[in-house]
């Protein structure tokens, strides 16, 4: 019996059995969707990452604290900031010392805080995110609408801020902010600028931020004098592994630091961040596609059964067929080609709902304003539909030599 008969006898026995073909069918469909969606994402992600740290420019280093004796990146220091350990050490000799380093461009102090905004009648609660005057020289920052402040500005403690559009749009709507007065903590704050729309980077709206020189949140609202981080630009990206240990080194004798391994601050690149974030994307989403895949691996034995449930009842028509002249490989390739063309169908129409549920994330993370890219690896349709096809292939398999090995007389006598 040649291919195309074996085909056209497995798509009308299929076509017999509709219901049975068609939640098998979806069963795959629905696990090769996830793998496709699993895999855009994690595309989505590397875009997003990317996006973010070029606001930064890949020249940039941040200099920030960390919880004594525990690795930077460990869950000890994260959960360490969190719970309240506060790192006081890092001041302005060591701002002034890196801006000083022959191949540092640009260096300022970075600090965080909240506090609530108010003007007229309306009141915000709001990030205020204290950074040096040559914020702008370092990274990517933009005015939309009047001015940066300068160092006099810093040097004096000026009561003065720059508004994200966010904060603007909530208080002014689309009248001009420059030469406003809000105020903050109770205390009456100049604007002098309108930063440029900046969006979402790594979670956080930028736009809904108000951006004052450091010194001046250090000072008049939070009443300390260190700084959560220092953000530097290098003059020479290639000579970043120099400059880091050379920095590494100043700071610990700023500190007074002599092991290492007590370091109460951390350096990094943009190009370790992104590396770092791109194996933590990366792992976690093959560990979501190797979970998925083990749910198709379950439909597959879903599919023998099936099949072996078929074979239990054409019993009958695989002993008439063989008692007729039928070879033992024709019965097989049949059984065979039933499974195989029930999976590569389901790998299709996966690959289809794949497309759908990614341009839904698409379009969820654009409405959240994130740098988000629809892109379907074309990897994750072939190993789709691979997939599917030695799923068909693996667990048809056994049901398909069962059929083919029962004896054409007692299979009639069963009848």
């Amino acid at each position: 019996m040649n291919l195309s008969t074996t085909i056209k006898l497995s798509v009308d026995t299929l076509r017999r059995q509709k219901l049975r073909s068609v939640l098998t069918i979806l069963g795959i469909a629905v696990g090769i969707s996830i793998v496709i969606a699993i895999m855009a994402a994690g595309r989505g992600l590397d875009y997003l990452i990317i996006g973010e740290l070029d606001a930064f420019g890949p020249n940039t280093i941040s200099i920030e604290v960390k919880v004594p004796s525990v690795k930077k990146t460990s869950n000890e220091n994260a959960i360490g900031q969190a719970q309240g350990i506060t790192i006081t050490t890092l001041k302005e000799k060591d701002l002034d010392d890196i801006s000083k380093h022959p191949n540092i461009e640009g260096a300022y102090g970075w600090l965080m805080g909240q506090e609530i905004v108010s003007y007229g009648g309306l009141t915000k609660k709001v990030l205020l995110a204290g950074e040096g005057y040559q914020m702008m020289d370092v990274e990517k920052f933009e005015i939309s609408e009047g001015r940066m402040y300068t160092k006099e500005d810093e040097d004096s403690l000026s009561q003065v801020v720059v508004l994200g559009t966010g904060v603007k749009e909530k208080f002014f709507g689309d009248d001009t902010a420059v030469g406003k007065i809000v105020r903050i903590k109770g205390k009456p704050f100049r604007v002098i600028g309108t930063a440029a729309k900046r969006g979402v980077v790594f979670f956080m709206n930028m736009d809904d931020m108000v951006y004052l020189p450091v010194k001046t949140l250090q000072k008049r609202i939070l009443g300390i004098d260190y700084f959560s981080a220092v953000v530097a630009k290098m003059k020479d990206k290639s000579l970043s592994a120099e400059t880091v240990e050379e920095l590494n080194e100043l700071i610990r004798e700023n500190h007074n630091i002599t092991d290492p391994n007590k370091d109460d601050f951390a350096i990094n690149t943009m190009e370790e961040a992104a590396q770092m974030l791109g194996t933590v994307v990366g792992g976690i989403t093959f560990l979501l596609v190797a979970l998925v895949c083990i749910s198709l691996l379950v439909g597959g034995v879903g599919i023998m059964n099936i099949m072996y449930v078929s074979v239990a009842e054409r019993t009958f028509e695989i002993g008439l067929r063989k008692s007729l002249g039928a070879r033992k490989s024709d019965i097989m390739w049949q059984f065979l080609s039933e499974a195989i063309i029930v999976t590569i169908t389901g790998g299709i129409v996966g690959v289809v709902l794949g497309a759908v549920l990614t341009l839904i994330i698409y379009l969820a993370a654009t409405y959240y304003n994130l740098s988000w890219i629809y892109s379907i690896p074309l990897s994750s349709i072939l190993l789709s539909i691979t997939f599917s096809a030695v799923i068909g292939l693996v667990f048809g398999l056994y049901p398909a030599r069962k059929a083919a090995n029962l004896n054409p007389i007692e299979a009639l006598r069963r009848e």
